[in-house]
Parts: structure tokens; C-alpha cells; sequence
């Protein structure tokens, strides 16, 4: 699971463009890197020009996804990722950067790559790598199953307890029957040699 990029575009003009990215190309070789980077631009700016505002959606193309959320206000969020990555963490991601740029840039006229400065997605895409990490929901699910584990650990724990008890109560039973006996063969051979 491995986000590539993240793009604020600019969707309610044609051609779109992309206001703001960061990307992570590092588990590309080094040569490839611009040729992938160029591409996924371009990925983002047509899936972000094509869909309608207030719509989500996802774009499989070879082995990536773009992940596009478009706004009523003329500004689409697209993040790239491999198909492992799962969809609702990226919606989740998108619709928390679309409210931040939203709320940092109200002017949309203002809405260039030299005026608009937004240095927080390189940080989300290093958080949101590990989409537990990220996303509240899959952290609770990760700690539920962690929990999960403990809770058959103890229990089984305590069965094998449990049966040692029992095991222990019969040896005591039968401890307890096998001394009644000996006071019983020992209290005979008493009686019968009696010293005066």
C-alpha cells in the first residue's frame, strides 16, 4: 500500500491545472522519476477536469488509482496510489486536505502555484503511507484485534488453569482416600501390638 502523489487542482477552468503536489517517486529508479511524475500530473489533472463537483470517484490506470474529489467550489483533490491502498482512507485524506486549502484560500482567483503555498501534503503523504496510521478508524480496528488476541491468550490461559485445578482436586481426592486408608491399616496394626 503506497501513495505516490497528491494534487489540489483547479477543475472549473479548461484545461484544469494542478495548484499545489507533493509526491513520493522514491521506489522509482531515478531516471524514471520525471517521465512517472509527468504522467501522474497529467493523470490528475484529467480525472479531476472530467469529474462533476460534490462527485467521488475511482480511476484504475495500469497498476495506479487516482482517487478524485471534486468540490463545488471549483477545486478537485486527486491521490494517486498503488490498488492495494484502500479507498475510503483516501477519500478520508482528500476531503481533510480540500477543507484545510479551502479554508487557507477562500479567493479562488488566487489559486496559483506561485501564490498558493501549502507545504502540509508533503507530511501527509508520509503519514498516510501506513493508512492505520492515518485513518482513526483502521487504528481502532488494529488496537480491537490486538485486543482480540490478548483476550483468547488469557482465556485459553485460563482453561489450562482451570484444568490444573481440576487436576489437582482429584489428586487431592484420591491423597486425602489413600491417607484415610493408611490411618485405617495403621490404627489395625497399632491395636494388635500393644506395649506395656
Amino acid at each position: 500500500m503506497k501513495i505516490y502523489a497528491i494534487y489540489v487542482v483547479h477543475n472549473n477552468i479548461k484545461p484544469a491545472k494542478a495548484i499545489v503536489d507533493a509526491k513520493d517517486l522514491t521506489s522509482f529508479g531515478f531516471f524514471q522519476r520525471s517521465s512517472i511524475g509527468e504522467f501522474m500530473t497529467f493523470m490528475a489533472q484529467t480525472i479531476a477536469e472530467k469529474t462533476q463537483p460534490g462527485q467521488r470517484q475511482s480511476i484504475e490506470e495500469s497498476n495506479y488509482v487516482g482517487h478524485v474529489y471534486a468540490r463545488a467550489e471549483g477545486v478537485a483533490g486527486v491521490v494517486i496510489t498503488d490498488k492495494e491502498y484502500p479507498p475510503r482512507v483516501a477519500f478520508s485524506l482528500l476531503n481533510k486536505i480540500l477543507d484545510e486549502f479551502t479554508t487557507r484560500f477562500p479567493n479562488n482567483q488566487l489559486w496559483t502555484p506561485e501564490q498558493c503555498s501549502y507545504p502540509e501534503l508533503q507530511q501527509y503523504i508520509v503519514t498516510y503511507q501506513d493508512p492505520k496510521q492515518g485513518d482513526t478508524i483502521m487504528k481502532v480496528q488494529r488496537e480491537l484485534d490486538e485486543t482480540k488476541i490478548i483476550l483468547h491468550k488469557t482465556i485459553e490461559s485460563v482453561l489450562e488453569r482451570g484444568e490444573k485445578m481440576e487436576s489437582l482436586v482429584e489428586r487431592s481426592d484420591v491423597l486425602s482416600s489413600q491417607s484415610k486408608m493408611f490411618y485405617k491399616t495403621a490404627k489395625k496394626q497399632n491395636a494388635c501390638c500393644i506395649i506395656c
